[in-house]
C-alpha cells in the first residue's frame, strides 16, 4: 500500500510540474481566459444590477450604502491578492517553482489597484457616515501600509534587472510584509476604531440582511473572477516579456560573437 501510495504522489508531483511548464500554461490559459474573462462580465453585470436597482437603500446610510458593493469586494481581493504572492514567495524560495515569480510578478500591480480601489470608496464611504475623508485608526492606516507595499514590491521588480534575483529579493520583502494582513483582518477587533467590525464572515452568522447580502456576494464572485482573469493575462504577458528578452539577449550574443568580414581595398587599380 505504501508503495501505490508513494507511486501516487510521485504522479501527482509530476502533473503538477508538467502543468508549471511555462508552454504548457501558455496554451491551457489560451483556452480559459475568454471564458474567464466572460464570465466575470457577466456575473459583474449581474451584480451591478442586484446592488443598484433590485437591493433597497439602507435606513441610516441611505443611497451611500451602495459603495458598499464596490469597497468590500476590493478589500477582500486586496488581501487575496497579497496572500497569493505570498504563497507563490514560498514557491520561489522553497521549490524553486517555474512559474511562481511569474505568478508574484503579475499579482502585484493588481493587488495595488484593488487596493487603492478600496482606499478611495472608502474614503468616499467615511465622508457623509463620518464627517472626513480620512481617519488614523488601525484599519485605515494599516489598508494604506498595505499599498505602500504592493509599490514598493513593484519597485523592486523594476529595480533589479535579473529576473532570478529580482524574485528572491521580492519574494523576501513579500514574506515580510505579509505580516500586516492579519494586522489589516483583526485590526477592529484588536483595537477600538472607527471603522465597523466584519459583518459577512462572522460565527454567529452575517450582519447584513439578505436582500443586501446576496448582491454583494455576487459582486465579489464577479470581482474574484475578474481579478483571476487579469492574474492570467498577466501571467502570459509576463512569459512572453521573458521569452522576448532572452532571444534578444541571445541575438545580442550571436551579433558579438560573430567575426567581421575583413576589409576590401576598393580603391582604383591605379592607386594600388
Amino acid at each position: 500500500m505504501s508503495d501505490i501510495a508513494g507511486r501516487s504522489a510521485s504522479r501527482y508531483i509530476n502533473g503538477m510540474w508538467s502543468l508549471a511548464n511555462p508552454t504548457r500554461f501558455l496554451a491551457l490559459s489560451g483556452r480559459i481566459l475568454p471564458w474567464l474573462a466572460g464570465a466575470s462580465a457577466l456575473v459583474i453585470l449581474a451584480g451591478l444590477y442586484l446592488a443598484l436597482l433590485a437591493s433597497p437603500a439602507d435606513y441610516q446610510q441611505g443611497e451611500t450604502v451602495r459603495i458598499m458593493y464596490i469597497h468590500v469586494p476590493s478589500a477582500w481581493l486586496a488581501l487575496a491578492l497579497y496572500t497569493i504572492m505570498t504563497v507563490s514567495a514560498i514557491g520561489t524560495l522553497v521549490w524553486r517553482h517555474p512559474l511562481a515569480d511569474v505568478s508574484q510578478k503579475a499579482a502585484a500591480p493588481i493587488g495595488a489597484a484593488f487596493t487603492f480601489l478600496c482606499l478611495v470608496t472608502g474614503s468616499l464611504w467615511g465622508k457623509p457616515m463620518w464627517g472626513t475623508w480620512w481617519v488614523w485608526d488601525a484599519r485605515l492606516t494599516s489598508v494604506l501600509v498595505l499599498f505602500l507595499i504592493y509599490l514598493g514590491i513593484m519597485a523592486l521588480w523594476r529595480a533589479i534587472e535579473e529576473p532570478s534575483q529580482a524574485a528572491r529579493a521580492v519574494a523576501v520583502l513579500t514574506l515580510v510584509g505579509f505580516v500586516n494582513i492579519p494586522i489589516v483582518k483583526f485590526s477592529v477587533d484588536w483595537w477600538n476604531t472607527l471603522h465597523q467590525p466584519a459583518s459577512v464572515l462572522r460565527l454567529d452568522g452575517p450582519a447584513i440582511d439578505p436582500s443586501m447580502l446576496w448582491p454583494l456576494l455576487v459582486m465579489a464572485v464577479g470581482f474574484t473572477l475578474f481579478a483571476l482573469a487579469l492574474h492570467m493575462a498577466g501571467m502570459r504577458t509576463e512569459i512572453l516579456r521573458r521569452r522576448v528578452r532572452s532571444l534578444t539577449l541571445r541575438a545580442a550574443d550571436v551579433a558579438i560573437e560573430r567575426p567581421r568580414p575583413a576589409a576590401v581595398d576598393r580603391r582604383p587599380v591605379e592607386q594600388a
